[in-house]
């Protein structure tokens, strides 16, 4: 592999022969080799690095800006005559206490070249170049052929993303069920963003795997290679399914939590009550009793067994209620 700042390049002579281009002039001359065939990597991280794409490809302005741009846009395909523009979106990495941070591709196929730009070291290129380097058999065939290897490489990350957001579902609701608090409450949330995340992803690239494997790009994508990119947008269409099915998942944590928090409530508001009531009973009885109501009133306030006789009202009403809270079964 030639590496030249942030660019890495693969070339096959039609030869079969198998070099590391460096610079402008060795990618040019690798370009205008209509029967080789070219990989360019580039790490994208300010507008020099992608100067290769307007000096040596002829590129059009509008996709460079979308390589240069930090923003991560959402997956599409252009048409450009000579080579098309894919934008897709790939994973990286998932961890249970943070969102799920899509990282952008950039793809140029033409002819006899495929470009792969992005802003971040991805392992599955890296994983797909050191492929390249151990067996070159990758490399015998066309761009379409290299284009669809980078592809699947990406969308096989997909699925132990989806792995492990489906385990983190499960203990979320093992723990709910153990000891639900406020922060379980975020990790749940925070599963549900990653998986809106996870079908904002899929679904435009299922989309775009459908129109690769169509046949609507003839020029430049074979009808032999469009069977496998279908077999790409099959594993995409799975992908997206399981993602429906976390979105469920998600769902029913988050109802488990809030159907925990309800019940736990309800039985500190019956305590409560159990508590309170009997205690509000003696309170009423001792409150009229206090108010220094002694003719006519019973039992006389000076009298030596007028409390003892309060007392035994207060403790006979609470068993009262006692007793009725426990025929009705609420205690």
């Amino acid at each position: 592999m030639a590496v030249n700042g942030r660019l890495t390049a693969i070339y096959r002579s039609a030869a079969g022969a198998v070099t590391e281009p460096s610079g402008p002039g060795g990618l040019a001359a690798a370009l205008a080799d209509p029967d080789g065939l070219l990989w360019v990597d580039l790490l994208v991280r300010s507008e020099p690095d992608a100067a290769v794409l307007s000096e040596v490809f002829r590129f059009h302005p509008l996709t460079i800006e979308d390589v240069v741009s930090l923003r991560v846009d959402p997956a599409k395909i252009d048409d450009h005559g000579d080579y098309i523009f894919i934008v897709v979106q790939a994973l990286t990495s998932y961890a249970h206490d943070r969102e799920i941070e899509p990282v952008e591709v950039n793809f140029y196929l033409g002819p006899n070249y495929v470009v792969s730009c992005h802003h971040d070291v991805l392992p599955a290129i890296e994983q797909f170049r050191e492929r390249c380097r151990r067996d070159d058999y990758i490399l015998t065939h066309s761009a379409d052929w290299l284009l669809h290897g980078l592809l699947d490489a990406l969308v096989d990350e997909y699925l132990p993303i989806v792995d492990a957001v489906d385990d983190t579902i499960d203990r979320l609701e093992e723990l709910v069920l153990r000891q639900p608090d406020t922060k379980l409450l975020a990790r749940i949330m925070a599963v549900k963003r990653n998986a809106l995340r996870l079908r904002r992803a899929t679904t435009p690239q299922r989309d775009i795997m459908n129109r690769l494997s169509r046949g609507e790009f003839p020029r430049l994508i074979s009808a032999d290679a469009a069977l496998y990119y279908r077999d790409v947008y099959d594993h995409l269409v799975r992908i997206e399914y399981l993602v429906e099915a976390l979105r469920d998942l998600a769902d029913g944590a988050l109802q488990t939590y809030l159907s925990v928090v309800s019940n736990r409530l309800n039985e500190v508001m019956k305590v409560l009550t159990v508590v309170f009531v009997p205690l509000t009973i003696g309170t009423l009885v001792s409150g009229i009793y206090g108010m220094n109501l002694t003719e006519g009133f019973w039992p006389p306030a000076d009298s030596a067994w007028g409390f003892a006789a309060v007392v035994a009202t207060i403790i006979l009403l609470a068993a009262l209620v006692l007793a009725f809270f426990r025929h009705r079964r609420w205690i």
